[in-house]
């Protein structure tokens, strides 16, 4: 049977793939597994985005939760990252977040969080797999008083906003800022908190109603805000995903900031004031060259991790550094939360502004962002980890690296769910990368294709 477990959770169009009787079954054996060894009664923290199907997938985990004995805290819509920080100070036993991050409302996930705020490790998955497919007959039939209860705690949001306004003492009254907040998870707590250091947003995308969330808007679609930030005389828009565990920007231009610089501006500004450990941001394979090249001019360490941000943060904890994320803007400042953390990033975004009384677009300049050219060679899945033990293919990408010498870079990456080879080129000239890019894809399907 195949894994049901993806890179973040349990994902599927909901009533589905994702069926209240997957929900109900993975309440009850994530809630036992969880909290297997505790002595006493076990609490789980459960919030949702903003997706019609929340409520239902919802309502079918906490029943599945109190069915093995454990009781449910339901704190409504909340970010990501705010599940992660409440079960984390709050002494919860697990945290669920029901959410499909930037995908379209007919989808729904659902994502584990341990006692201490972390996502779980491929190992704490597979038992819960394995317990959700062989195991049901060792999970607990309590009855009477033993049997869970839900209680229903919406005020917990309040706790979220208040610790992201306290973690950077900030004065926005003198920025101009516009907000997407995707008709997502964010479309309260982010303008609370904006509000509470003084700011006065234009939010836009913060009137959910079940189905438009990341509806052309929000970090994944983001011509609106870019057009609204020139038409109000903006300093920054800042755009969030549909959960708001990630966060991109706009400068005063119009002009996308991603998570690459975001990263480069948000690291130096810690370096300047000594609070990055190791000097080190930690990255992916998929960040863009100009990223690198930023680093060794300033002395920045860029360590890459393969794609995926529960790599990022497992090299993070690894290694104690304490920023990292990804180009899509999923950013980790790891003193301060345990996953990337939109609202966070935002704010460290927004603090680097003030305090230096620079331009985003200034700001932004500190790395030069190279263009990038993606192909997909149709490889069966059975071919497609081999490719480099074909001379010819190995021989043409060293060809083409030593071309570069530096100044561009040759990313071949094996497809996780489909038979491909994605060919990424990085260099100066967009016309010759994407001409290079598509030689190389067919020269792969050429002699190891289906």
């Amino acid at each position: 049977m195949a894994r049901i477990f993806g890179t973040d959770g349990v994902r599927g169009v909901a009533n589905k793939e994702l069926t209240v009787e997957l929900a109900m079954n993975l309440g009850k054996a994530g809630a036992y597994v969880l909290t297997k060894e505790n002595a006493h009664k076990p609490t789980i923290l459960v919030g949702c985005d903003t997706r019609l199907s929340g409520g239902m997938l919802a309502n079918a985990l906490m029943a599945g939760i109190c069915s093995v004995g454990a009781d449910a805290v339901y704190a409504g819509v909340l970010p990501t990252p705010a599940i992660a920080y409440l079960t984390r100070t709050l002494g919860y036993d697990a945290g669920v977040v029901i959410s499909a991050s930037h995908n379209p409302a007919e989808y729904n996930g659902i994502k584990f969080f341990s006692k201490t705020g972390y996502k779980l490790s491929d190992m704490l998955e597979d038992e819960i797999e394995e317990m959700l497919h062989t195991n049901s007959s060792e999970l607990p039939m309590p009855l009477g008083d033993e049997v869970g209860k839900i209680v229903y705690a919406e005020d917990l949001k309040e706790k979220y906003i208040d610790f992201a306004a306290s973690v950077i003492d900030l004065d926005l009254s003198g920025l101009k800022i516009v907000l997407d907040c995707a008709d997502g998870a964010s479309y309260y707590t982010a303008e609370a908190a904006i509000k509470k250091l003084n700011g006065n947003p234009v939010v836009i995308h913060n009137n959910p109603d079940g189905i438009n969330i990341n509806k052309n808007c929000g970090s994944t679609h983001m011509e609106e805000l870019m057009a609204r930030v020139v038409a109000e005389g903006a300093d920054i828009g800042i755009a969030f995903d549909g959960d708001a565990d990630r966060m991109l920007a706009v400068d005063e231009n119009g002009k996308i900031v991603d998570g690459d610089q975001i990263m480069a501006i948000c690291g130096l500004f810690l370096k300047n004031k000594g609070k990055l450990k190791k000097n080190t941001i930690v990255a992916t394979v998929m960040s863009n060259l100009g990223f690198f090249q930023m680093g060794a001019r300033e002395n920045l360490e860029i360590t890459q991790t393969k794609v995926g941000d529960r790599y990022v943060l497992e090299y993070m904890l690894a290694n104690d550094c304490n920023l990292g994320g990804e180009q899509s803007g999923h950013i980790i400042f790891l003193d301060e939360n345990t996953t990337g953390d939109g609202l966070l990033s935002a704010l460290h975004l927004l603090e680097v502004l003030v305090t230096t009384g620079r331009r985003l677009s200034d700001l932004a300049s500190v790395m030069k962002v190279l263009p990038q050219a993606l192909v997909n060679a149709h490889v069966s899945n059975l071919k497609k980890e081999y490719y480099m033990e074909n001379p010819v293919i190995a021989g043409a990408i060293r060809d083409l690296e030593t071309k570069f010498d530096g100044a561009g870079r040759v990313l071949i990456r094996p497809s996780g769910t489909e038979p491909l080879v994605r060919v990424m080129i990085e260099g100066d000239d967009q016309e010759y990368i994407e001409t290079e890019a598509k030689k190389l894809a067919a020269l792969i399907e050429v002699n190891i294709g289906e």
